[in-house]
């Protein structure tokens, strides 16, 4: 349904919130063992696409990767092989030891680095049938929100939201934010930049989320500029999940567009609609996951996995998660 598998003159690509997190670690490790039927039908969707490189968010991720490889088990036993397992740092549930959100308390899951009642809490993980290329590897997890070049922070009557202390020790990334090469069996060369922004809402008239996926999503055009670590060197692809839609919902949606229309990219889904199914009427479906090639590359082909309710894989993709799986195939 969704196209032959790329081989091995080109590439496929996917990105695909999972919403496998639990509330607790370790959890979802016991669902996957269990056979959870959640697990099943994100097993179901992955094998009709078998992408080379699949790119998850809505893991949770545990400090050996016990979850995340019991998952890329279930994918093996549907045929799907992907020897490489890359997690980098996760900001998800990392304490940070001040008032982050303004409630007056200090160590509640809206108070760690990125919301998490747990360290690794719906998570990143990569799973990929290439292996990578460890001098390219850069994680910019770590940045300071503040040191984004470019950075605008919340503010309520001039005064830092929601404190100058808070703001001193926000990082930037909610969940991740990794630049990680690829090489193919021929010494194809991809460089992914990978993360998954926060959501745009869920704060007050100060509109920290909303500024901070702003700035989550911009931070791939300062990296691209030079003015933060080391551009890529060659062919790139932007991809995970950005929570903003650049004309529908709430949030920056100029930031959106701006990226989208970045002459150093492509946008092979810039007619497809929406890849997540929220509830209506608000926010509804929206346009959120994204895998965004260097105008460089070449696209041979994309597509969101979205079938009816009515054909056979409808009911899986419905289980699996409200979040729709984007791909791309790329040729070389």
């Amino acid at each position: 349904m969704w196209g032959a598998p790329a081989g091995a003159e080109g590439l496929r690509l996917a990105t695909y919130d999972v919403e496998l997190a639990r509330k607790g670690p370790g959890l979802m490790l016991r669902d996957i063992r269990r056979g959870d039927p959640q697990v099943d039908a994100i097993s179901e969707v992955v094998a009709s696409v078998t992408p080379d490189v699949l790119f998850l968010q809505g893991v949770d991720i545990d400090y050996r990767l016990h979850g995340a490889r019991a998952l890329r088990d279930v994918f093996a036993e549907a045929g799907l092989g992907y020897p490489h397992v890359i997690a980098l740092s996760q900001n998800a549930g990392v304490p940070s030891g001040v008032d982050l959100d303004g409630d007056g308390r200090a160590h509640g899951p809206r108070d760690a680095q990125g919301f998490g009642r747990f360290r690794g809490e719906g998570g990143m993980v990569l799973l990929s049938r290439w292996p990578v290329a460890p001098d390219g590897v850069q994680d910019f997890s770590g940045v300071l929100w503040r040191d984004l070049p470019g950075a605008v922070l919340p503010e309520i009557n001039g005064a830092p939201f929601p404190s100058e202390t808070a703001q001193a020790v926000q990082l930037l990334p909610s969940h991740g934010a990794w630049m990680v090469p690829i090489v193919g069996p021929e010494g194809q060369r991809v460089t992914l930049m990978l993360f998954a922004a926060g959501p745009p809402v869920f704060d007050g008239p100060e509109d920290r989320n909303g500024l901070r996926n702003a700035d989550e999503i911009r931070l791939w055009q300062v990296v691209l500029d030079g003015g933060l670590g080391t551009p890529p060197d060659g062919a790139f692809v932007i991809m995970g999940n950005a929570n903003l839609d650049p004309e529908h919902g709430e949030g920056r949606r100029e930031v959106m567009r701006r990226l989208l229309n970045d002459p150093r990219l492509q946008d092979p889904h810039a007619d497809t609609g929406s890849t997540v199914d929220w509830p209506e009427p608000e926010p509804g479906d929206l346009r959120v996951d994204y895998v965004l090639p260097s105008s460089d590359l070449k696209v041979r082909d994309a597509g969101v996995v979205w079938p009816s309710a009515e054909e056979t894989l409808g009911e899986a993709v419905a289980t699996a998660s409200r979040h729709r799986m984007v791909w791309v195939d790329l040729a070389f």
